[in-house]
């Protein structure tokens, strides 16, 4: 596997990640523990950021100086399952703006399908943060990239808390310059395209929808 892919391991995530895949956990919970997950994600994702400024600042006790994140990344959600990340990843990074791309893969057409686009003005050369909980074919992580690049998007990393070995190659295979920061790979996939043993659809769990 490309050193592209970054696989977080933690205790703490193995620990919820246990949860999320359990069929009993309800869906407020599932919620809440994708949004802690999604936060040690984009924790990880952003430990090599490097464009900061220096200010001077006053603590109650003297003069000092502080640093800045400066030109913050767009945190981009694929929806829907991507919006249960949106919230988590802004806690963090609060001044970041945020995207919207809602795209799906058509099973009777074999092809991926755009149906929602909306970014901020300023994205052009941005890093992005791209959130989708769940990678499996990766069609629609694939065509979101190319879709984000074509708009002037600069460096781009996804989250996602599950990926399948057969997406993750097909990521590095057409955006060999993208990373991802998952939870877990997984090796299977049955015929309905699911992550095995996954976590079910992560949209239907977050938002209690069939």
């Amino acid at each position: 596997m490309s050193d592209k892919v970054k696989v977080v391991t933690n205790p703490l995530l193995k620990h919820k990640l246990g949860y999320l895949r359990d069929k009993n956990t309800h869906s407020q919970d599932f919620r809440e523990i994708v949004k802690e997950i999604s936060k040690i994600l984009v924790y990880e994702a952003m430990k090599d950021w490097t464009t900061m400024e220096t200010i001077n600042i006053e603590t109650p006790i003297a003069k000092t100086q502080a640093e800045r994140i400066v030109r913050p990344p767009v945190v981009v959600s694929i929806m829907r399952a991507g919006n249960g990340m949106l919230d988590a990843a802004l806690s963090m990074i609060p001044f970041a703006s945020s995207g919207f791309i809602g795209i799906y893969r058509d099973k009777f057409i074999h092809n991926t399908v755009e149906y929602y686009f909306k970014m901020p003005k300023d994205i052009d050369g941005k890093e992005i943060l791209l959130c989708d909980p769940l990678i499996a074919t990766a069609d629609t992580i694939v065509a979101a990239v190319e879709r984000l690049k074509n708009y002037g998007a600069g460096k781009i990393k996804v989250i996602s808390i599950l990926a399948s070995r057969e997406g993750l190659e097909k990521i590095q295979h057409f955006h060999p310059d993208v990373e991802v920061y998952t939870v877990n790979i997984e090796n299977e996939m049955n015929e309905l395209g699911y992550l095995v043993p996954g976590l079910g659809d992560a949209g239907d769990r977050l938002f209690q929808t069939k």
